[in-house]
């Protein structure tokens, strides 16, 4: 081996070692990191982070191809504090969870509208306040939203349904208060799943509803009213329906519903008429009426004895097993 290859392969290995040691994470990302830290006050989660290292090998971050920061996740912890703006200062950020932080409190900072590549806003289990942000629509790439288990209140944003890759929205157990918007029955993306769940909406649900073909729907738990019949369709793809505790009042006798459905919860309604006998078509894993004015003799065959009386009691009239059987 002459001299020369001998200097090349030992440049070489100089060249490796040297990429090797460097710093990847862009300068930008990781100051902003160390003030999105210092914000929240050196949570434990995120203690480990060391100014001399790599921001890209750092505990709760992950960075791209471009070695620019994708993805923050501070999760699990007991940090008091507020979602820090910095977040915004993010540029190139596509999933940002801050989740299960109880002392985490505050309103959703407006600074987050800057993160035009998000795709995930997990912000679910804290003690966040203000309203649902309107300027989340501005996130044209937005496919999750998860806010779930905090205090918003408000109304919720109608602008919501223009997000063109929205696939999940859930705003589950809040304080939301008004009607579901009436262009939530025309959202531009494919919808898979809506919770809305265990708030203080109130009012009837859009006929709009009625255009959706949604995997999931969970309205449970607020102050509905009226007809919610356009939910159903035998032609629809829907698995799981919760229309449980509200005041809706509609007859059920005509109401087909998908045989896809496996998980229907109708209890605590004011709901009318015969059980149809197309639901015994239904492969049902869950399934409740109970508490409603329905009357008439339970359809016999498929799942629907499967369930004990619990799903059928304190109607109006209802009959045929698991109830006494009719007169």
């Amino acid at each position: 081996m002459g001299k020369t290859t001998i200097l090349l392969l030992l440049l070489f290995a100089l060249l490796l070692t040297t990429s090797l040691s460097k710093d990847l994470c862009h300068k930008d990302d990781k100051n902003t990191l160390l003030k999105i830290k210092k914000a929240m006050n050196d949570p434990y989660t995120i203690i480990s982070w060391d100014p001399k290292d790599d921001c890209c090998t750092w505990y709760s971050v992950e960075c791209g191809n471009a070695n620019r920061v994708t993805s923050l996740d501070l999760s699990d912890d007991d940090v008091s504090a507020q979602i820090p703006p910095e977040v915004g200062d993010l540029p190139y950020l596509q999933y940002l969870t801050f989740r299960k932080l109880p002392n985490l409190t505050g309103e959703i900072p407006p600074t987050i509208a800057k993160l035009k590549y998000l795709k995930s806003l997990w912000l679910s289990w804290n003690s966040l306040t203000g309203p649902v942000p309107e300027f989340l629509s501005q996130l044209k790439n937005l496919q999750y939203i998860d806010l779930s288990f905090n205090d918003l209140s408000g109304s919720i944003p109608g602008s919501l349904s223009l997000l063109p890759k929205l696939e999940i929205l859930d705003l589950s157990r809040n304080k939301l208060t008004g009607s579901i918007p009436e262009s939530f029955g025309s959202f531009k993306g494919v919808m898979y799943a809506l919770f809305l769940s265990h708030n203080q909406l109130s009012g009837s649900i859009p006929k709009s509803l009625g255009n959706l073909d949604i995997n999931q729907i969970d309205l449970s738990r607020n102050k509905l009213e009226g007809d919610a019949s356009m939910l159903f369709g035998a032609q629809k793809t829907t698995h799981n329906i919760d229309l449980s505790r509200n005041m809706f009042q509609f007859n059920i006798s005509m109401v087909k519903v998908s045989k896809t459905v496996n998980f229907l919860h109708l209890n605590h309604n004011g709901l009318t008429g015969t059980i149809p006998i197309q639901w015994t078509q239904l492969d049902l894993q869950i399934f409740n009426v109970s508490y409603n004015r329905l009357c008439g003799r339970i359809p016999q065959g498929g799942e629907l004895q499967r369930f004990d009386a619990y799903a059928y009691l304190h109607n109006k009239c209802l009959c045929g097993a698991p109830l006494q059987s009719c007169k």
